[in-house]
C-alpha cells in the first residue's frame, strides 16, 4: 500500500488523484508508447507518487490513474500534458481531483 504523507505541515503542495479514460480508438498507441510512457513516469517520480492502468471488470483496458503531488491543479495538468500518451489521442477523458489520504495499512492517518 502506498502511504503518502507531507514533508510537514507547512508543505505547500496538494496531493491530487489523475483519473485517465482511454479511447479504445486509439489503443495501440498504448503499446507503442509505453516505453515512453514508463521513462516519463520515472522522469517525474518526485511528482508522481503511483500510477497505473484501470481495467473493466473483464479485463479490458479502461484507462489509468495516477496520485500526484503538486502546487496546484493547473500544474497536474501540465504535468499529464508532458506524457507522452497525451498527443497520441489515447486519452479520451482526464479528471483531477484533490484527494486527502486518511487510512493507510490498517490505521487512521487523521
Amino acid at each position: 500500500m502506498v502511504l503518502l504523507q507531507r514533508r510537514s505541515r507547512y508543505w505547500p503542495r496538494m496531493l491530487y488523484a489523475v483519473l485517465f479514460t482511454d479511447d479504445d480508438a486509439h489503443a495501440e498507441a498504448r503499446r507503442r508508447l509505453m516505453p515512453a510512457h514508463l521513462d516519463f513516469l520515472e522522469k517525474h517520480r518526485d511528482r508522481i507518487h503511483a500510477a497505473g492502468p484501470l481495467r473493466e471488470p473483464d479485463g479490458t483496458p479502461a484507462g489509468g490513474l495516477w496520485l500526484v503531488e503538486a502546487e496546484t491543479s493547473a500544474a497536474v495538468t501540465a504535468l499529464y500534458r508532458e506524457d507522452p500518451l497525451w498527443p497520441s489521442g489515447l486519452r479520451k477523458s482526464v479528471r483531477v481531483l484533490q484527494w486527502s489520504q486518511v487510512f493507510a495499512d490498517g490505521r487512521r492517518l487523521i
